[in-house]
């Protein structure tokens, strides 16, 4: 147990936990989100509020790891991940402490938060797919569940089955039809793949504009990033060569994913916790998260960036599954990927 607290302590940068003041002049967040993302936010809520923010971040896996070994002892009152599976996870590991407020509740529509109150969303994106502009005709793209046809034998390129985001896309189409459906559909897109699944979500795109596949499946701020480097450049050039299309707009909506937070079990600082999620949650935190990794908000009254709008598709139709539900169906999304031999 010892050298596993200090393996995650090595994996994780700390950027400051604040001394001991006043329940309600603190709070401590692990983050799995990047600091210069979240930092900044941090520091707007303290300068707003007066509480000191303590930030550690660090790999999401390794965050609930190591709040699983803290305990009771953590110095933790927030946790602040991506996807749902993970915060479905966390959930379930009994990390989170319901939190009821309306603030909260008013902010963020019910299927981007757990109904418990365990997790609340912060952020939304897109997985869709990139397509080479100069191989693929639009017009020929439609589905998700179409991506199986044999018009894509061997020209699909996608990331591997322990990616958490293919695990919630799956877990989508489970939900959307059935295991027995979902199965089948694992199968067809291993059987079209152009090659074995490699790299992540960049690699994807850039393998796309190199020929090596003529689709993939990205989220969207990945290409939003490339999209905007500096001109000249090899992202930006590869970035220009691709679209993006959003799937199933006839049918149930593009598959969405969030970041998320919530309140931890043992929070010594639960009323500042509480506090800092309706700040994250509020159109000026929202924006900024937008601006600044290209998400969509998930408060209505949060500002899209042009560069988002730009995309196309805005506003698009998407899936209103309950996110909770694809937290659930992580497991089965797991096996079935093992079943039909997507590595």
């Amino acid at each position: 147990m010892r050298r596993l607290l200090a393996a995650l302590l090595a994996a994780a940068v700390v950027v400051a936990l604040p001394a001991a003041r006043a329940a309600d002049d603190v709070v401590n967040v692990y983050s799995a989100r990047h600091d210069t993302l979240i930092k900044p936010l941090l520091d707007r809520f303290s300068k707003q509020t007066g509480i000191a923010v303590g930030l550690v971040t660090g790999n999401s896996d390794a965050m609930i790891k190591r709040l699983q070994v803290e305990g009771r002892n953590t110095p933790a009152d927030v946790l602040i991940t991506v996807d749902v599976a993970r915060l479905g996870r966390a959930a379930r590991a009994g990390l989170f402490q319901p939190v009821r407020s309306d603030r909260l509740e008013t902010a963020i529509p019910a299927p981007f938060r757990d109904p418990d109150g365990l997790w609340f969303g912060l952020s939304m994106r897109a997985r869709v797919i990139a397509y080479s502009r100069e191989r693929v005709d639009p017009a020929s793209l439609s589905t998700y569940e179409a991506l199986t046809d044999n018009r894509w034998d061997d020209r699909i390129c996608i990331r591997s089955s322990d990616n958490v985001y293919n695990q919630s896309l799956l877990a989508s189409i489970v939900a959307a039809h059935d295991e027995h459906y979902a199965a089948q559909w694992a199968r067809g897109i291993v059987d079209n793949m152009a090659r074995r699944p490699q790299g992540g979500d960049t690699a994807q795109i850039q393998a796309v504009a190199a020929g090596v596949c003529d689709v993939a499946v990205v989220n969207t701020y990945y290409y939003a990033r490339m999209i905007t480097a500096d001109k000249g450049t090899e992202a930006r050039a590869a970035a220009e060569k691709v679209g993006l299309f959003f799937p199933n707009q006839d049918g149930r909506g593009a598959h969405v994913n969030v970041s998320g937070a919530g309140v931890l079990r043992h929070a010594r600082h639960k009323d500042a916790a509480v506090r800092l999620l309706e700040y994250l949650a509020s159109p000026e935190a929202q924006t900024w998260l937008g601006q600044a990794n290209y998400e969509y908000p998930v408060n209505p009254d949060g500002e899209v960036s042009d560069v988002v709008r730009n995309l196309g598709h805005y506003p698009f139709k998407r899936d209103d599954v309950p996110l909770a539900r694809l937290g659930e169906l992580n497991a089965t999304a797991v096996r079935i990927f093992d079943r039909a031999g997507w590595r």
